[in-house]
């Protein structure tokens, strides 16, 4: 039994095996069966989308090398940090610990430093929009039990969508740049009525935005649609299919939290940079991916590609309406015509 685990797990053509005969039922049995087939096709897909984390990566640790000055926050600090230079006693050395907290923050000369941080968020920004087409048009077949061909495929979606792909992918930067930003602004800000109710609604439209893109890309590879309604359809998804939404939600908090356990118990090895950093990348981008795919395609199926395949098969029209009913509201039978 372990031998037969064993060949199966090493398999590369067990996708081809029994497949035909399986209950292809979007649940939770399938997303494991499935995950296990294509565990390898995820690997070599994750190594396929590094290029989304690398410039993050080379960034970051430019901006941990940059040079800083310490700043004091208060203006205590000087005449404090003078009178105990003067005349040291308990109280001077009290209240300098207490008014002395001070930042580090990066100096303004190292130019090259921020040329290069500037050349990864460009990169970033470029391409996010094709890397994320091409990531989407492979995770689809996956999930749909396509026969996938990961290098053709993926760079086939970014040729047949490199124009909308572009200007999406430049929104959807420019929408968590901003979504992050406005955070991390009001965050520091909180205190008042005014900037906390900003802090939460910034939050809040974050987590909104965070279910939208597990269709915006997917919307974009399956059909003919116009940005505005990639946005208006993924925004109503979010709404539509809930429950698949908070389960994928779940899946990716689980995942993250086994990585960020794996590091922890790396970590005192001493082994934290050389591995624990480094296993995340190996997988964590592809399987992110699968489990909001998997989340999101029977929803999008469901609501938008079922009603053309019940016209196809000659099904009742009013049988169809009543079964398929919010696909009228999710604007995506009327206009949308699969790719």
């Amino acid at each position: 039994m372990k031998k037969h685990l064993l060949y199966n797990f090493f398999n590369g053509n067990r996708d081809r095996e029994d497949a035909r005969w399986e209950d292809t039922t979007p649940n939770l049995r399938h997303f494991f069966r499935l995950l296990g087939r294509k565990f390898w096709k995820l690997i070599s897909l994750n190594l396929m989308m590094l290029p989304m984390a690398i410039p993050i990566v080379i960034a970051v640790v430019i901006y941990i090398g940059i040079n800083t000055t310490p700043i004091q926050q208060s203006s205590l600090f000087a005449p404090l940090y003078g009178a105990d230079l003067i005349a040291r006693s308990g109280e001077s050395a009290f209240l300098l610990d207490l008014f002395g907290v001070q930042y580090l923050v990066p100096s303004y000369n190292a130019t090259g430093t921020y040329v290069g941080i500037g050349a990864c968020i460009a990169f970033l920004a470029i391409t996010f929009g094709w890397q994320n087409i091409g990531s989407a048009y492979i995770l689809r077949g996956l999930v749909r039990g396509d026969a996938v061909f990961l290098l053709p495929d993926y760079f086939y979606a970014i040729r047949r969508n490199w124009k909308q792909g572009f200007f999406l992918g430049l929104i959807d930067f420019a929408i968590l740049f901003l979504l992050g930003f406005d955070i991390l602004f009001f965050y520091y800000r909180t205190g008042s009525f005014g900037m906390d109710v900003m802090f939460f609604a910034s939050c809040a439209l974050l987590i909104i935005y965070f279910f939208m893109r597990f269709y915006l890309y997917l919307l974009q590879v399956t059909f003919h649609l116009s940005i505005r309604k990639i946005f208006k359809n993924a925004l109503i998804f979010t709404t539509l299919g809930i429950k698949r939404n908070l389960m994928g939600a779940l899946g990716l908090l689980l995942l993250t939290a086994i990585n960020i356990g794996l590091i922890a118990l790396i970590a005192p090895t001493g082994g934290a940079i050389g591995v624990g950093m480094i296993l995340p990348l190996l997988h964590y981008l592809a399987f992110a991916g699968f489990i909001s795919a998997y989340a999101a395609y029977p929803v999008i199926d469901r609501y938008m590609i079922a009603p053309y395949r019940g016209a196809a098969a000659g099904e009742d029209a009013a049988d169809d309406s009543e079964k398929d009913g919010p696909a009228d509201r999710a604007d995506g039978a009327s206009g949308a015509d699969p790719k």
